[in-house]
Parts: structure tokens; C-alpha cells; sequence
């Protein structure tokens, strides 16, 4: 049973209310230092277990821990990682199963951010290393607390592509799962360019493109590169496509924000890295913004709004919204196909190009 599964929470649930009963049946039994040792350790039964049973829940919904042996908190530098041109190795989440694509893991050493982090990477079907076709590349950007793992397991978006691929709704798409900060819990680098500290963007938009395409039969051509995100990552998706239209043609956004929410250390989260104020005082770019939020998600779904109401040629935007829902993995569910069939729509098709070979 995995830590981030509904057993595991249903386990630590069962125990809290198991503790609550014990406490209310030995709260008056026996005497003297018996009553004492009783109540302290049914008091204390009751703190542990609901603080299992409140872990579980977080993690059932952001995946941070998805095994008993995973290691998210630090990621290695990019001086003790294998450089960007080693080997790629099979990850643990590779899947077995007939007609399905296939995902591995990688490690990305990246040059120009001094960054190294992990990343997981979607094949489709058909997927040939000997081949012909090079393929077009989402982006997948996940929220905060959180890791890029909660794409695989809680929002299952293997599943979901195959699915997608296999009714011709997608065309065959290369997905890349990269992390977003080398400390996960520590440090929350909204995809940004931390003055001192983390070169997050960088990561992103150069060493991760530049890995992908050394390493997998990708498309070259920035018509074939975009970006998806949810939560924080649906923020990253946008401010990165707005940043750098020469490297994404399009950006999924699923309950976005407005601005990173955090100190950049030179301001520019009021400025450069703010949606509304990059869209009203600096040109707006040709690229295509999707932008999808639950109602009742109301931080979201205001800022959602406020960015398309602020939207404006030759941006090409698109809008979806859902009843009811909030912010939850249960709504980026909802929102997930949608979402990654319009992506395709805008990619189209993996294309023949001559002259490239990868490892895998």
C-alpha cells in the first residue's frame, strides 16, 4: 500500500477515530498514576494519529512522497549529477501495459541554470529511437507544495494521454514532467529566476528543451513546444509562454494566478513576472493561452478572468470553465483532457526531419 494512496489515508483515519474512542473509554478509568499514564497516552495516541491521518490527505493530494523510498526533499547540484549527455535510465513508473506509451526517468544537468533535477518523460506509442518522426512536447508544470510525480499518480496522465492518443483526439506527443525547485519543500521558486538563488526559468527553458532535444526524437521548431500547468504550475505555464514565445507556441493554464506570490528579490514580481501587468504595458506575443478554472475555486478562477478580460491580440486565447469544483486534484482531473487535446490541436503532428539520432 502506498503512502499516497486512499488506503493509506483511509488506514490513518480509521486509527485517529480508534485513538478519539480510546481516549473518551480510559479517560476516567483507574486510579492515581494509572489515570495519568492512561490520559497522556491516549491524548498522545490521538495527536500522532491525526496528524498520520492529515499527512496521508496532503500527500494523497499533492503525491510528495508516491513510495515508502522516495527522496524529493533535495535534489543533487548539477556538479555531483550525471551530466546532461549521460545515459537515460527506466524509472520506476514504466509502464508495462499493451498499447500504452511509456515513461521513464531522467536526471537533467542543466549548463546554463547550474540546476541538475529529476524529470519524468512520456513516449507514445509508436515512439521509435531508429525512426523518422521527431515529436511535438508538452511541458507539464506541477503546483507547490508538490512534485512533478503528482502528474503521474494523482492526475494519472499517462493514462489520460494514451487514452487521448488512441481516439485521435491528440496527436502522439513527447511529455516532459520536469521538477521545479531543488528543494521541494523548502523552497517554492514559482518557475522564476531567484535573485541569488534558483535559476528555475533558466531550467525550464533552456536546459530542459535543450536535454529533451539531444535525447529524444523531439521537434526543433518552437510550433511544436508548449506548456501545461496547474496551480502554481498553471502560473508558471503562462508567465513562461509569455516570456519566451520563441521557445512555446502554446500554454495550458488549469487555476492559475496572477503573480508568483513570492519575493523575487528584485521586485520584478510586481513587474516582469506579473501576468496583468506584463499584458497591459509590454507587447503581447503571437502564442495561443488556454485558461480553465473551477467556479467555486474563487482565487483562481478571479485571476483566470482578469486574464482574459486583459488578453488581447495576436495572443489567441480560449476559456473553459467548470461548475462547482475548486482548487483539487478532483477539478485538474476534470480540466486534464481538455486541456491536452487543445495543446495538440495547436502542435498538430509529429513531422520527418533528417539528419538525427537519440539513444532512446
Amino acid at each position: 500500500m502506498a503512502p499516497d494512496s486512499a488506503g493509506t489515508e483511509l488506514v490513518t483515519a480509521v486509527a485517529a477515530i480508534l485513538a478519539a474512542a480510546a481516549l473518551a473509554l480510559f479517560w476516567n478509568r483507574s486510579q492515581g498514576w494509572r489515570r495519568v499514564v492512561l490520559r497522556g497516552a491516549s491524548v498522545l495516541a490521538c495527536v500522532v494519529t491525526s496528524v498520520a491521518f492529515a499527512g496521508s490527505w496532503v500527500n494523497h493530494e499533492v503525491d510528495f512522497w508516491p513510495s515508502w523510498t522516495s527522496e524529493h526533499d533535495t535534489v543533487p547540484d548539477a556538479k555531483s549529477a550525471a551530466p546532461a549527455t549521460g545515459p537515460i535510465s527506466a524509472g520506476p513508473v514504466t509502464s508495462t501495459v499493451r498499447g500504452s506509451g511509456r515513461v521513464v526517468s531522467v536526471t537533467v544537468a542543466g549548463p546554463a541554470s547550474k540546476l541538475a533535477m529529476p524529470m519524468w518523460v512520456y513516449l507514445p506509442v509508436g515512439y521509435d529511437p531508429a525512426g523518422s518522426l521527431r515529436y511535438p512536447v508538452i511541458e507539464a508544470l506541477h503546483g507547490y507544495p508538490g512534485v512533478s510525480a503528482q502528474w503521474l499518480h494523482a492526475l494519472n496522465a499517462p493514462k489520460i494521454l494514451d487514452r487521448e492518443i488512441a481516439a485521435g483526439r491528440m496527436a502522439p506527443t513527447v511529455v516532459l514532467f520536469p521538477q521545479q525547485s531543488p528543494r521541494p519543500l523548502r523552497l517554492d521558486t514559482e518557475c522564476t529566476n531567484l535573485v541569488g538563488s534558483a535559476q528555475t526559468e533558466t531550467f525550464l527553458t533552456q536546459d530542459v528543451p535543450e536535454y529533451a532535444r539531444s535525447h529524444f526524437k523531439v521537434r526543433s521548431d518552437h510550433s511544436g513546444w508548449s506548456l501545461i500547468g496547474f496551480s502554481a504550475g498553471a502560473y508558471c505555464a503562462t508567465q513562461l509562454l509569455l516570456r519566451h514565445p520563441n521557445q512555446y507556441a502554446a500554454a495550458a493554464s488549469l487555476s492559475g494566478y496572477l503573480d508568483p506570490g513570492i519575493h523575487v528579490g528584485d521586485g520584478s514580481e510586481h513587474t516582469t513576472y506579473n501576468i496583468l501587468w506584463r499584458l497591459q504595458h509590454l507587447p503581447v506575443p503571437a502564442v495561443a493561452l488556454y485558461l480553465s478554472a473551477a467556479r467555486a475555486d474563487t482565487g483562481a478562477f478571479a485571476a483566470t478572468v482578469a486574464i482574459a478580460k486583459a488578453a488581447h491580440n495576436p495572443l489567441a486565447l480560449t476559456t473553459s470553465y467548470i461548475n462547482g469544483g475548486g482548487h483539487s486534484t478532483q477539478s485538474w482531473r476534470a480540466m486534464e483532457a481538455p486541456a491536452f487535446d487543445w495543446l495538440s490541436t495547436w502542435l498538430g503532428q509529429p513531422t520527418t526531419e533528417v539528419g538525427f539520432a537519440s539513444p532512446l
